[in-house]
C-alpha cells in the first residue's frame, strides 16, 4: 500500500469512529467551552464567596460578665468593689426607715427583745443612696457579717462585747462616736432613732483612709430568673423570732417579693416599697448573753435554711466556715444555691424558743 492509500484508510478510519461517537465528543467540547468561559469571566468578575455556616454546636459561647454583688449583667468585668456594712435600726419608733430599698444585702436579726435590727451593705460606685438609717449600734454577729465581706463597718455605738472584737483590729471600723464627720443628726428624730448616712458620705472614708487591707471577700454564683410556672408556698411568713410578724409575699408578675410588717406593707421614707429578688431563711442557735437581754447568735458553722427564688420554696443548708468566710448554702442535692442577680434579704430566726 502506497502513502497515499494509508492516509486515505486513516480518514475512513477517523470518519468511521466520528460517525460512531460524534454525540460524545459534541458533549466533551461544549463541556470545554463552558469550563474555559466560566474561568475567563470569573478573572474579569469573582464570584461572591457565600457565607460560612456555623453550627450552634461550633459557636463560640457568649461571654456574659456580671457584677461581682448583685450579679447584675455587664459588658465588661467589674473588680471586686469595697463593701459598707450598715447597722439600721427596725424598731417601731425608727419607721420608716431610710436607705435599705437600695441594699444590695441585708441581714436581719434580733437583739434585744426579739426586736429585728438590719445589717444593710451598699458598695463603691453604686447609685448615690442620700439617705441611709436611722444608724444604731454594733452587736457581735453584725461583726461576723461584715467581716466576710471586708466591709466597712458602720454603726453608732455598740454592746461591750461588740467594741472589744472590733479593738482587736480585724474588723474596718467606722464606729459615729469617732467619726461624726460621715454621720449626720436629723432634727427631725429623737435619739437614739437620729442618726443618719449617705453612700456619698460613705464613699468619703475611702477617699480619706489608706486602703491598708485587701479586697478578696467570696463571690456567690449568680443567673437569670426562671420562674414557676405554677408557684407553690412562695410567700415567707416569720411570726416567732422577730417581735414583729415578717412577711415577703411573691408577685408573679413581676417574680420579686414584697416586705410586710404587721400586715401592713413596708415602705421607706421615701415611699418606695422594699423588694428582694431573693429571701433566704438561716436557723440557727439563739440565746440570751446578758441580763440586758443582748443576744449571742451562732454565726459560724452550719444548718438548716430556706431560700426563696422565682416563686419557689427550696430547703437547704447554710454553711460559714469561719467568721471572714462567706455564708453559702446549698440544696438538698449538695450543689450550692445560684442566685437571681438583684437583691438579696436573709432571715436569722432562732432554732431555740426565746423571749
Amino acid at each position: 500500500m502506497n502513502k497515499k492509500q494509508q492516509i486515505k484508510s486513516i480518514l475512513a478510519a477517523i470518519n468511521k469512529e466520528w460517525q460512531k461517537h460524534w454525540l460524545w465528543y459534541l458533549i466533551g467540547g461544549l463541556a470545554l467551552c463552558v469550563i474555559l468561559f466560566v474561568y475567563s469571566f470569573r478573572a474579569v468578575m469573582p464570584f461572591p464567596t457565600l457565607p460560612q455556616i456555623v453550627s450552634d454546636a461550633t459557636k463560640e459561647p457568649e461571654v456574659v460578665f456580671r457584677h461581682p454583688l448583685t450579679g447584675e449583667k455587664s459588658a465588661s468585668e467589674i473588680v471586686r468593689p469595697r463593701v459598707f456594712g450598715v447597722m439600721v435600726e427596725n424598731s417601731a419608733d425608727a419607721w420608716p426607715i431610710s436607705g435599705v430599698e437600695d441594699a444590695f444585702l441585708v441581714i436581719e436579726a434580733p437583739v434585744e427583745a426579739n426586736i429585728p435590727r438590719l445589717e444593710a451593705f451598699y458598695f463603691d460606685g453604686q447609685p448615690a443612696v442620700e439617705k441611709i438609717g436611722p444608724v444604731r449600734s454594733a452587736r457581735p454577729y453584725y461583726l461576723d457579717w461584715a467581716q466576710e465581706l471586708d466591709a466597712i463597718y458602720a454603726h453608732c455605738g455598740g454592746s461591750p462585747e461588740a467594741l472589744n472584737l472590733i479593738a482587736s483590729g480585724d474588723i474596718l471600723d467606722l464606729n459615729e462616736f469617732w467619726n461624726s464627720q460621715y454621720f449626720w443628726r436629723s432634727p427631725g428624730r429623737f435619739a437614739p432613732h437620729n442618726v443618719y448616712t449617705s453612700t456619698e458620705l460613705l464613699n468619703l472614708v475611702l477617699a480619706n483612709r489608706e486602703e491598708t487591707s485587701k479586697i478578696d471577700y467570696g463571690l456567690w454564683n449568680f443567673k437569670d430568673d426562671s420562674p414557676a410556672e405554677n408557684p407553690s408556698n412562695a410567700d415567707l411568713i416569720i411570726e416567732d423570732g422577730f417581735a414583729y410578724k415578717t412577711e415577703w409575699r411573691y408577685d408573679a408578675t413581676v417574680n420579686n417579693y414584697t416586705r410586710w410588717q404587721n400586715g401592713n406593707e413596708v415602705k421607706s421614707e421615701d415611699g418606695d416599697s422594699i423588694l428582694a429578688n431573693n429571701v433566704a431563711v438561716v436557723y440557727t442557735p439563739i440565746s440570751i448573753l446578758d441580763s440586758i437581754g443582748r443576744r449571742e447568735v451562732e454565726t459560724v458553722g452550719e444548718g438548716e435554711a430556706l431560700v426563696f427564688q422565682d416563686g419557689r420554696k427550696i430547703t437547704a443548708v447554710w454553711e460559714k466556715k469561719s467568721a471572714d468566710e462567706r455564708l453559702r448554702f446549698y440544696a438538698e442535692d449538695g450543689k450550692e444555691i445560684i442566685w437571681n442577680a438583684g437583691v438579696t434579704w436573709i432571715e436569722v430566726v432562732s432554732t431555740t424558743t426565746i423571749k
